[in-house]
């Protein structure tokens, strides 16, 4: 078995983030992210829903929210052990708590109504200051117009 990374680095259009994948607290939900980083699943999909001063949204190749991978939905893996914090990256889900696939969101602010409701599943460690500057959404929807996307995300080399 070859070691994988635990960091993922994408590629936005202002520079590089570095995200620091949590396999001790969610082991599904950080291999998801690790395998479909190395087929190239997020290159160009778009951050559809973007909240100003709470989060990111993005990982659905149609770009509605509605959309995820080919590959079966997660099991929950919510923790108290850690917190949605600023640069925290959570999965996406529908109501449904083990219906998360390929989407994730990045945290702007702290989140705490969120805590043990999502799986955490990494944290930005460098480039929060590209995330930043993702073009936001409108209204509380945060759905976006002509939204910036993800050039690429792969594991860490």
């Amino acid at each position: 078995m070859t070691e994988t990374s635990d960091r993922l680095v994408m590629k936005l259009k202002t520079g590089d983030v570095v995200i620091q994948l949590r396999p001790d607290i969610a082991p599904l939900a950080a291999e998801r992210l690790r395998s479909l980083s190395e087929q190239g699943f997020y290159d160009g999909v778009k951050f559809h829903r973007v909240i100003e001063g709470f989060m990111a949204q993005g990982g659905d190749p149609t770009g509605t929210g509605t959309g995820g991978s080919d590959l079966p939905d997660l099991k929950a893996e919510f923790t108290r052990e850690a917190k949605f914090e600023r640069g925290t990256i959570g999965m996406a889900r529908t109501m449904n708590p083990n219906s998360a696939n390929s989407q994730f969101f990045i945290m702007f602010q702290p989140s705490p109504h969120l805590d043990g409701q999502y799986t955490i599943v990494g944290q930005v460690v460098e480039g929060m200051e590209h995330v930043d500057q993702i073009k936001r959404g409108a209204g509380s929807s945060g759905t976006v117009k002509e939204p910036d996307a993800i050039i690429s995300m792969r594991p860490a080399a």
